[in-house]
């Protein structure tokens, strides 16, 4: 029996007398009435959790509203859980969300707030800000610290000394489209110790481009997450640091990445160091999960990916790397490459280098092909030096300068392109190593997760932020 039912049920069957004994309803109604009617009212009212009212606290940083509170800071002094901080105007101050609880700090629906200044977000739980342009000239923009459930939805970071956003010890951040982080001093996205961020881009593309170093960083065991129509472009190396940092996606330090096409296609664009750099034992997965665009590694200097120190990359159906002065994608000191279905890789490298090739494998690293089409590169489709190996099956080869596939005398490879005898086909220098064939291999790429509730907490948002 549903709750609502068993309290009309025990309101119509049960009231006392003036002596307190229990008589039924039916047999006395109208002394019954006004007992029942008590009793309906009290448990209805007892089943009402006094948590759900919405408090509203409204900030006009201008001034121009006397009855309005003149800073974000004097509202979060005074907002409680389920409040809802609204925002006018240009806040010239450092905002810090600290011990918060189910609270939301934004503009009006449709509008947006400026802040020059920090938007900092620590030791908090389920927190969203709304249409906050962020422009701090002595820091990051927005700096959440060991918080979950942070949402940033409709939000811009640009042109501050620092990152457009850093994620730490332990957090969870997601970002809802449409967004910005561009122009940063030190990068676009930063997240380390352990933490989460994902970029969902269902509601408008989010743009991570011409910062002062990554366009996105990942370190200390962290993830990042894009899941479609996010654009990586122009990101710029900062000299001095022991390793080029100018890449658009840079993982260290056994991090994930995951770049998914589900709301659009990715570009990774322009990038000074190279598209992606993946190190330390880190992983990347690049993978098809809409209809509509393709990932796009295109025109990232010296290299598309890069992928070492004992790190994995995958590359799962409709992945297109192509116009870099060198490799598409380089695999060095025990990195390992997995390409499933029809990727593309075609026009790298540059006449001249020894080292150029669409795939260079080097230092005992490992390259796993299963289809795609590897073409118009300038050297030899793949590349195989220093105690590295091949396997590759389904997958084409055509109009690279070099052939299809090079090896030093230390390296192999099994293909469906080489007889049994193990002679190699025209376009091969390179040894088969056995007469047994190739490894049988079954496709399994990353699976969308399932963003309903962080569609809910928007349309909650737009709801209760709305402009009567």
């Amino acid at each position: 029996m549903s709750t609502s039912r068993m309290i009309l049920s025990l309101a119509g069957r049960v009231c006392r007398n003036a002596s307190g004994r229990l008589i039924a309803a039916e047999t006395h109604p109208l002394l019954c009435c006004s007992s029942r009617l008590l009793l309906l009212m009290m448990m209805l009212l007892a089943l009402i959790p006094a948590a759900r009212a919405q408090s509203y606290y409204f900030v006009d940083c201008s001034g121009a509203n006397p009855a309005d509170y003149s800073s974000i800071g004097a509202a979060l002094a005074v907002a409680g859980p389920n409040s809802y901080v609204l925002v006018t105007g240009t806040c010239n101050e450092n905002v810090s969300i600290n011990n918060a609880w189910n609270l939301n700090l934004g503009a009006f629906y449709g509008s947006t707030a400026n802040i020059n200044g920090n938007v900092s977000v620590t030791a908090s739980n389920s927190v969203f800000l709304y249409g906050l342009n962020v422009t701090n000239a002595s820091g990051d923009g927005f700096d959440v610290t060991s918080s979950h459930n942070v949402t940033l939805w409709t939000c811009a970071a640009n042109g501050n000394q620092g990152s457009g956003l850093a994620v730490h010890s332990l957090s969870d951040v997601t970002v809802d489209g449409p967004g910005s982080f561009d122009n940063n001093g030190a990068g676009g996205f930063g997240t380390v110790d352990n933490s989460f961020l994902t970029v969902l881009t269902w509601g408008g593309p989010v743009d991570i481009s011409g910062n002062h170093g990554p366009g996105v960083s990942v370190g200390g065991g962290s993830e990042f997450v894009t899941l479609g129509n996010t654009m990586i472009e122009n990101n710029i190396n900062v000299p001095g640091g022991a390793r080029p940092d100018g890449f658009g996606i840079q993982a260290v330090s056994a991090s994930k990445i995951q770049v998914g096409n589900c709301f659009g296609g990715n570009q990774i664009a322009g990038n000074e160091s190279g598209g992606i750099d993946v190190r330390e034992n880190s992983f990347l997965s690049i993978w098809i999960c809409g209809a509509v665009g393709q990932n796009i590694i295109k025109n990232n200097g010296p290299v598309g990916i890069e992928v070492g120190l004992g790190s994995e990359v995958a590359l799962y159906t409709n992945v297109v790397i192509s116009g870099h002065t060198g490799p598409g994608v380089e695999l060095y000191a025990q990195g390992q490459l997995y390409m499933y279905g029809p990727n593309l890789i075609s026009q790298n490298g540059s006449a001249g280098d020894p080292r150029t090739a669409g795939i260079v494998v080097d230092g005992n690293s490992e390259a796993f092909l299963r289809g795609g089409t590897i073409s118009a590169n300038t050297g030899p489709g793949i590349l195989a030096l220093v105690n590295s190996s091949v396997d590759s099956v389904g997958a084409t080869f055509s109009a690279n300068t070099g052939g299809i596939a090079t090896c030093d005398s230390s390296a192999y490879m099994v293909s469906d392109l080489l007889p049994a005898a193990g002679n190699p086909s025209s376009g091969i220098t390179c040894r088969m190593p056995h007469h047994l064939g190739n490894r049988r291999d079954v496709s399994s790429h990353p699976v969308a997760p399932d963003i309903t509730a962080q569609k809910n907490r928007t349309a909650l948002y737009k709801k209760f932020a709305s402009r009567k």
